[in-house]
């Protein structure tokens, strides 16, 4: 798992989220809701469980990935119901999304640190 490729496209979605506004686009909020099923949460629930489960860092970054797209979840279900600027207001500094979007870049940094 290239762990700087995860921390890019985890901070994409920020991006992703402003460009379907923009363009009135629906999004998947399921899927974006599921931390299973980006690259990371597929590493995270298979070969990354296998080969470092026991580390902390390892839970840590388990628990936040899990928190940030429950959090993305949320704000892909205001696009969808077009609600505009709750969406951008949920993208801001200091909200859930945004403290745990910076918790997950974090904790990949630091399990990379101990690997």
């Amino acid at each position: 798992m290239n762990l700087d490729e995860a921390i890019a496209k985890h901070a994409e979605w920020k991006v992703k989220f402003r460009a379907a506004m923009e363009h009135q686009e629906q999004v998947d909020h399921a899927l974006i809701g599921d931390d299973h099923r980006c690259t990371l949460g597929q590493w995270l629930y298979a070969e990354g469980k296998a080969e470092h489960e026991a580390k902390p860092e390892f839970r840590f970054l388990v628990a936040k990935h899990k928190e940030f797209h429950a959090e993305a979840g949320k704000v892909a279900q205001l696009i969808n119901a077009r609600q505009y600027a709750e969406a951008e207001k949920a993208l801001n500094f200091g909200t859930p999304y945004n403290t745990v979007s910076n918790a997950v870049g974090a904790a990949i940094l630091k399990l990379k640190k101990t690997l």
